[in-house]
């Protein structure tokens, strides 16, 4: 293909879901007296999601015409609202141990409906929207065939990996026998499996100390799932699957190949000793891995980069450029929007055109199954153009507002100066 003088936009992390009672319609017929009990009697805590910013996240045609703005032609859309029967975001719910078989029962009734609505939510913008499903894993034969029905209805954005931390009721270890199916069935229907910032940790609390802790160790639990998946062999035996790690950052990644990389070379020699002083000795777990840790990522893995930063561009060799994927995290207040066009160029700037290309479509479109050559008439409309982008931008000649997203973190007075993304939400939802 011609590369025409505007850039195709995919954000691979943006969240959306149904309002409450909207979830209503796609629940089984069972369910319907339980959800009216229940639904009369819940009162939604996050006022993002009653207020007028609220339909950003279930109005069609409102969300194409913020992300047009935007720059934006097709997203990747995580979940947002309450699904029935949660108690809270089914992404902050999924650190939450399941009580018994009945919430089980409605959880997985709840993410069903989800899953359903998303599917039509697609289908209101073909070929520019991908849901990402939702399971609960406690089944896991129950999980494949909803990730089967999704798929069937048009959710083509990959499974959300539920976090499974010491007490979830699921085996805490990714590498177990028990996650295979769910593997070998990702594989088949071509989609990834996609791990969200904030989703692998443990609650412990509802004490300030505790969510500061939950938000201080969050990144060790999301790199954790990276750990298990490399080291433990999952991506050795299943070397077709693709793995997604959204809104973590970037720049821890470079380092922690590093370490997996020493700990596989220096384990496999006669010292034992595995690189940050750690001794391993013996027959071991690492022989079954015929790769280095850091090839398993350049082969299988991506990050899905939120608030991309000059910084974390400037690692894009060691991380790859065929691995980053941009997203904006549309609609929460964090997010880019609506100055999406300026954090591109911020990001960007004086990088070559196709490595661009690469990291703001042409990554996501090969894992989601977005057509570029669809996307082009869209793009040629509302796309940033190339000169400009690789020109950049002054931040300083952006509105203050703009210093709400982390993508221009001390780029700007009063900027952030951190990449906590969405995991603030996710002490309060």
């Amino acid at each position: 293909m011609v590369a025409s003088d505007r850039h195709i936009v995919i954000s691979a992390d943006c969240h959306g879901g149904a309002p409450l009672f909207g979830y209503r319609d796609y629940l089984e017929s069972s369910y319907l007296e339980e959800f009216d009990s229940w639904a009369a009697a819940y009162e939604i805590p996050y006022e993002d999601m009653k207020g007028e910013d609220g339909p950003r996240n279930w109005d069609s045609g409102r969300r194409l015409h913020d992300l047009e703005q935007d720059g934006i032609v097709a997203e990747v859309i995580y979940p947002n609202t309450v699904p029935p029967f949660f108690s809270l975001s089914s992404l902050a719910s999924g650190q939450i141990a399941v009580r018994d078989a009945a919430e089980l029962r409605r959880r997985r009734a709840g993410l069903q409906a989800h899953n359903r609505w998303a599917a039509d939510f697609c289908g209101m913008a073909k070929g520019r929207r991908a849901a990402v499903i939702q399971v609960v894993l406690h089944d896991i034969d129950a999980a494949i065939a909803d990730i089967r029905a999704a798929v069937d209805a048009g959710a083509r954005g990959g499974v959300l990996l539920p976090g499974a931390p010491p007490g979830s009721g699921l085996p805490p270890l990714y590498y177990h026998d028990y996650y295979g199916p769910l593997w070998e069935t990702c594989i088949e229907l071509g989609i990834p499996i996609n791990c969200h910032s904030g989703g692998s940790g443990p609650r412990t609390g509802d004490r300030p100390e505790d969510d500061m802790f939950f938000l201080m160790d969050m990144k060790w639990w999301d790199q954790r799932t990276l750990r298990q998946l490399v080291l433990g062999g999952v991506l050795e035996k299943y070397p077709q699957l693709r793995v997604v790690f959204t809104e973590v950052g970037v720049n821890w990644i470079p380092a922690l190949l590093r370490s997996m990389d020493r700990f596989f070379e220096s384990a496999r020699t006669s010292s034992g000793l595995a690189g940050d002083g750690v001794t391993y000795h013996g027959s071991h777990a690492i022989d079954q891995l015929s790769m280095r840790p850091s090839d398993y990522w350049k082969r299988q893995c991506y990050v899905g980069a939120s608030f991309l930063h000059p910084a974390e561009t400037a690692k894009r060799d060691l991380v790859g450029v065929g691995n980053i994927m941009w997203g904006s995290d549309y609609p929460h207040v964090e997010a880019s929007f609506p100055y999406s066009r300026e954090a591109i160029r911020f990001a960007f700037a004086g990088v070559p055109a196709d490595e661009t290309a690469a990291m703001l479509a042409g990554n996501a479109a090969d894992l989601y199954g977005f057509s570029l050559a669809e996307l082009r008439t869209v793009a040629e409309r509302i796309g940033p153009g190339r000169d400009e982008v690789v020109a950049g931008v002054d931040p300083a000649t952006l509105p203050p507002a703009a210093a709400q997203c982390p993508a221009f973190a001390g780029a700007m007075p009063g900027a952030a100066t951190t990449q906590m993304g969405d995991n603030r939400k996710l002490v309060e939802k």
